[in-house]
């Protein structure tokens, strides 16, 4: 059961609506609803139900309409509780929509406060979607009705909620860079709201950056006149601000994201019924000075916009660089964190999870490569959890205050990278600690500033411990990892002597210690690879490139280079160091430049800072760091790791890497070893594990394996692996196992590909032609078809040495069906095929492979003569079963081509039945594409979407993604045909997409015609020109094309020119189209060829020889069902011109006729036949 208050009271049980009458009882279930999983008191229900009138016996009252609502809410046995103080509505309280509402908008708003733009405006658009119009507007009433106080009331608040939501996602949107949206809805909302201050600088905002500078700075003037007028007052100081700085020029739309000088508290519940709290006002008042009234706390200001008034002014602006922040005056906590140099981007929830950490653990330890932002991290985090906390935060109760408060006496840096020996350890901690200053005096033992400590001979370790038995605070042990068992051995002991202690560590490894918990520092957020390059600056890596970049050029313009941005940032693994050291290369170097050369980044990126750490200051010195602190066993893993492309599972890391140094049964533990010191990343995905390096990383130990002499060895057992997996995998790619086949081999996809690409680079001729044979069909069913033919042509043209002809034949035919389906040299692709036939004719033993045994059927389809019975035989006597069920399917398809409906129906039965037997969803999938086909032509198109729907399950199932990307446009032909133009647009725009995304011209374009046949149908024949024209701009005829894409392209643009009346041009255009359809011998196209020329006969006065022409149509397409726009419209026009009874005699006459007559008449001059 779900309930909905964000419009009128909804209660529905499913799909059911649930009355609930009275107003009464409506206001008692509104009041439940409000606090709905918690206990509202019965006083607090009978106040809100009967305002300052409670009955006499309010109580026996109140459980009367209590007992009401549970006989309307009947379904759901006990939803309303009773308990000791009052009444709970048992649900959870995302079934309401306004808790789900309030949820929705404080993870937006925390998404933007963390500098996450797109998602937060992503969640906001979906909070702000629950709405269905005012809140409780039902509830509302004459006075004196008993439920207008609490819906009233309830609904101020709601409505409050809903603007800064509103708020919220316009600033989102702003960030993202979206200003004309913006400009579009802001003056609606000024004019709804005309005192919400926020909305006034957001506009400046959207003109401003738009270029609109001269309305910026009226919509300045025009916010002042409204606050003078209705209130007396000018502008807040920071609007007036922000008019200022765009008088001087100086101000820039630039989202770094907010600065964490806290941990921000958790999202809160719906304020609960009664009177509104103070920061949201019940009424409209002057909302935004002095910051702006929205509900929790608003999100940080963006770089380049003024604070709001009151707010602290940023450490890294106004602290002297280098200068220490401790013991400032004026009650600041003591500690040694130094201030910012630079800004802190994309780490703000990470800093959030830390603190949570700490707050449950006493010692957490950030674990990562080099150049992970561990130490970053670390120190933000310190600084956020013992930052100042103010009143409000304290009696808030948040997170920080609570954290602040559990450590007085601050965060200590203490520093370990310089320390050479391991027993150095507890003096570094000593020494960091000489400024700490304690209430009640110096620790004993700790050297104070100012003085120089006496040379140390005792052990320090006792001195530290009765130092800080007392004190409550933070230590941060950066960089431990090569004193790593010195620092756990300290750490157990401080931990465990000193309750108020706690502890956050950094290093490539955990420390290993009881009560330790060691998160892995993620990389910085990479946009996805759909993401529009407006969001994709918004990204926390590519954030981090940018604002590195205006370090450099301050006048660089990270939008002009995005998508060379992107690539850096994904090609550096997220890394921030390594981000950073790429972006110091623009000083002499483009973003584009420094992503051509990425292919040799120890030497590209070398820029670090002077007053870095040696180790910091280059990315092969990162990397050399942690290289350095490896044994041997883990040092030959590691560099034989580099063979794998993408990761590798357990057992392949085994089989691949063992001998000759670790043994098979040693490799887990040096691999665990691996992963706890950073070098190597365990991914979960499902029940198994994969494990993969970081590409920099990957690339230092492929540097090493080349130095080593063991290269040839290691990746000839690499290829060799995975040759034999997908030889394996093979025979369960037709059969039951097809799933899970080809998920296995789609997660080794890349190591399956560096596996060949080493074979033929190494002309390694009999291992590359077995795994281009073994991966023909893996490469056909998920859509990696140009992929698959590329890398096919170079295995079968390396130099022949004796190979077995049964591989060569396996391989070309691989070759030949994936370069036929990626439109690619379709005469070689053909000439292939025909050459496995000779092969397996004349060399090979039978039976051969199954896809051995398709080449005949498959090259006569693309080419040679008509398909008959004898191209079939060799198929049906074939003993495997899968290659029966793909000759029905295959001869069914010819049949309809051909307009043998009946011969079609029969044999693409029989293909479904068989695949469904031996479980192939790629067969059964296409055979009911064909079933759907024939629906159409009997005019059952609800049968045929429903056919259609089921093809297109059946091919998700094994992400044969173009056979998908192909369904989703003929789901798109039958939507319309239905009259489901939303649907149809929305299948058909899924559709192009994709095509368009992976280069398919022989999906896209016949998507772009039917784009055009959609406006067409719907009378707007310059929009279907349009897309008419897109298609053709993917064709170029001066290439080798499918003759089918231009009699489809041309066809359509001969019916565009029919409908327009032009005569010449729908003939000359009719004409080619015809030519191409002959060529390709599908008769399927000669159809809407044949109703076009019966058109332009009526135009040119001859309606007989249009219904001559309709009927060859009819013959062709094997039924006289008119299932078309086009063929219903030409047809209409010839009864009318002959009558019924002629056009019927005319028809008939033209179904009898050969086709060869037919295409005569089509082409004669309009009036020239009757």
């Amino acid at each position: 059961m779900t309930f909905a208050i964000l419009g009128s009271l909804e209660v529905r049980r499913g799909d059911e609506p649930v009355g609930i009458s009275g107003s009464r009882l409506r206001a008692l279930l509104v009041l439940l609803l409000l606090d709905a999983g918690r206990t509202v008191p019965a006083g607090r229900l009978i106040a809100g139900i009967w305002d300052d009138r409670p009955p006499a016996a309010a109580g026996n009252a109140l459980q009367a309409l209590v007992s009401r609502l549970r006989a309307a809410l009947a379904a759901e046995r006990g939803i309303v509780e009773a308990v000791a103080s009052g009444y709970r509505l048992a649900v959870e309280r995302d079934r309401v929509d306004a808790h789900r509402f309030t949820r929705l908008t404080a993870e937006g708003r925390a998404a933007l406060s963390a500098g996450a733009p797109a998602e937060a405006a992503a969640v906001l658009r979906a909070a702000l979607g629950l709405w269905r119009g005012p809140a409780l507007a039902d509830l509302a009433g004459p006075a004196g009705d008993d439920a207008v106080t609490v819906a009233a009331a309830a609904a101020a608040r709601l409505e409050a909620l809903r603007l800064a939501a509103v708020e919220d996602r316009v600033e989102a949107d702003l960030l993202l860079g979206r200003r004309a949206e913006a400009v579009a809805e802001l003056p609606g909302l000024i004019a709804a709201h005309p005192l919400r201050e926020r909305f006034h600088g957001q506009l400046m905002r959207a003109l401003y950056g738009a270029g609109r500078r001269v309305e910026a700075l009226a919509a300045y003037e025009a916010a002042r006149e409204v606050f003078a007028r209705e209130l007396g007052a000018d502008p807040s100081p920071d609007l007036a601000g922000l008019h200022l700085a765009m008088l001087r020029g100086e101000w820039a739309e630039r989202h770094t994201g907010p600065r964490p000088a806290r941990v921000p508290p958790p999202a809160g519940d719906f304020p609960p019924a009664g009177p509104p709290p103070a920061e949201i006002p019940p009424h409209e008042g002057h909302e935004g000075h002095g910051g702006e009234a929205t509900a929790g706390a608003p999100p940080s200001p963006p770089a380049g916009e003024p604070a709001p008034a009151g707010a602290p002014a940023p450490a890294d602006e106004f602290t002297p660089a280098g200068e220490p922040a401790v013991n400032r005056p004026g009650g600041a906590r003591p500690g040694n964190l130094r201030a910012r140099l630079t800004s802190f981007v994309g780490r703000e929830r990470d800093v959030a999870r830390t603190a949570g950490f700490l707050a449950r653990h006493r010692l957490v330890t950030l674990t990562g490569p080099g150049g992970a932002g561990k130490t970053r991290l670390a120190v933000e985090t310190a600084e956020a959890v013992t930052a100042e906390v103010t009143a409000a935060e304290r009696a808030a109760e948040t997170a920080a205050a609570e954290a602040a408060d559990r450590l007085p006496d601050g965060a200590w840096l203490v520093e370990l990278a310089p320390v050479a020996e391991p027993s150095e350890v507890p003096q570094a901690v000593l020494s960091a600690l000489a400024e700490l200053e304690l209430r009640d005096g110096p620790a004993a033992g700790i050297p104070q500033p100012g003085r120089l400590p006496a040379p140390v001979r005792r052990d320090p370790v006792p001195r530290l411990v009765a130092a800080l038995a007392g004190r409550r605070l933070l230590i941060v042990l950066d960089n431990c990892e090569h004193v790593v068992e010195a620092a756990a051995a300290l750490a157990e002991r401080l931990l465990a002597s000193c309750p108020g202690v706690r502890i956050l560590a950094t290093g490539r490894e955990p420390l290993g210690i009881t009560g330790e918990l060691a998160w892995p520092v993620p990389p910085l957020d990479l946009p996805p690879d759909d993401a529009d390059p407006r969001e994709a600056l918004a990204y926390p890596a590519v954030r981090l490139f940018a604002e590195r970049a205006e370090t450099v050029r301050p006048d660089y313009r990270p939008e002009r280079e995005t998508a060379a941005i992107v690539r850096i940032c994904r090609e550096l693994d997220g890394m921030p160091l390594a981000i950073e050291l790429a972006a110091a290369r623009l000083r002499v170097l483009s973003a584009g430049q420094i992503a051509q050369r990425l292919d040799d980044r120890f030497r590209l990126l070398t820029g670090g800072s002077r007053t870095a750490l040696p180790r910091h200051r280059t990315l092969r010195a990162v990397v050399e760091w942690s290289w350095d602190l490896l044994d041997g066993p883990e040092r030959v893993l590691a560099r034989r790791l580099s063979v794998f492309a993408g990761g590798a599972a357990l057992g392949c890391v085994e089989r691949v890497c063992a001998g000759d140094g670790p043994a098979e049964a040693d490799v887990l533990d040096v691999l665990a070893r691996l992963v706890d010191k950073s070098l190597v990343v365990a991914d979960e995905h499902g029940a198994a594990v994969r494990y993969r390096m970081l590409e920099t990383v990957r690339a230092y130990a492929a540097e090493r394996l080349a130095e080593s002499g063991e290269e040839t060895r290691v990746r000839l057992a690499h290829a060799v692996f995975f040759t034999e997996l997908a030889e394996a995998s093979d025979p369960a790619l037709r059969d039951h196992g097809q799933v899970a086949a080809l998920a296995g081999l789609a997660a080794e996809h890349d190591n399956l590909s560096a596996a060949l690409r080493w074979a033929v680079e190494e002309s390694r001729t009999t291992l590359a032609l077995r795994l281009t044979g073994a991966l023909g069909w893996y490469w056909w069913l998920r859509g990696h078809r140009a992929e698959g033919a590329r890398r096919a042509r170079e295995a079968v043209g390396l130099p022949a040495g004796g190979e077995d002809p049964r591989l060569l034949a396996l391989a070309k035919a691989a070759y030949g069906y994936n370069a036929l389906s990626a439109g690619v040299t379709l005469d070689a692709a053909r000439a292939t095929l025909d050459e496995v036939v000779r092969l397996a004719r004349e060399e090979l033993p039978r039976p051969w492979h199954p896809s051995v045994a398709l080449a005949g059927t498959v090259a006569a389809l693309f080419g040679g003569g008509p398909v008959g019975e004898p191209d079939f035989g060799e198929m049906f006597a074939h003993p495997d079963p899968w290659v029966v069920h793909s000759a029905h399917l295959m001869r069914g398809v010819a049949h309809l081509s051909a307009g043998r409906v009946a011969e079609a129906g029969t044999d693409l039965r029989a293909a479904l039945d068989g695949f469904e037997r031996t479980g192939d969803r790629w067969g059964a999938g296409n055979a009911l594409a064909g079933l759907a086909e024939l629906d159409l032509l009997h005019g059952e198109s609800a049968r045929a979407l429903e056919r259609v729907r089921d093809s297109i399950r059946r091919m998700e199932e094994i992400g044969a993604v173009d056979e998908v990307t192909f369904m989703r446009g003929r789901l798109a032909v039958g939507l319309h045909l239905e009259g489901e133009r939303a649907a149809a647009e929305e299948a058909l725009e899924k559709s192009l997409l994709r095509a368009l995304e992976s280069g398919d011209r022989m999906t896209a374009v016949p998507l772009l015609v039917a784009r055009g046949d959609f406006a067409r149908r719907d009378g707007d024949l310059e929009r279907a020109r349009r897309h008419y024209a897109e298609a053709a701009g993917l064709l170029d005829r001066e290439t080798v094309t499918p003759p089918q894409l231009y009699a489809v392209l041309d066809t359509a643009l001969g019916l565009l020119a029919e409908q327009e009346g032009d005569l010449p041009r729908t003939r000359r255009l009719l004409g080619t189209a015809l030519a191409k359809a002959v060529e390709s011998r599908e008769t399927a196209l000669l159809v809407p060829v044949l109703v076009g020329f019966a058109g332009a006969a009526l135009t040119g006065g001859d309606p007989g020889a249009a219904a001559v022409l309709l009927g060859g149509a009819a013959a062709a397409r094997g039924t006289d069902a008119v299932v078309d726009f086009d063929h219903a419209r030409v047809t209409e026009r010839a009864v009318a011109a002959l009558g019924r009874e002629e056009f019927s005699r005319r028809h008939e006459h033209g179904r009898a006729l050969p086709r060869g007559e037919v295409i005569d008449l089509a082409t004669r001059a309009p009036g020239r036949a009757s």
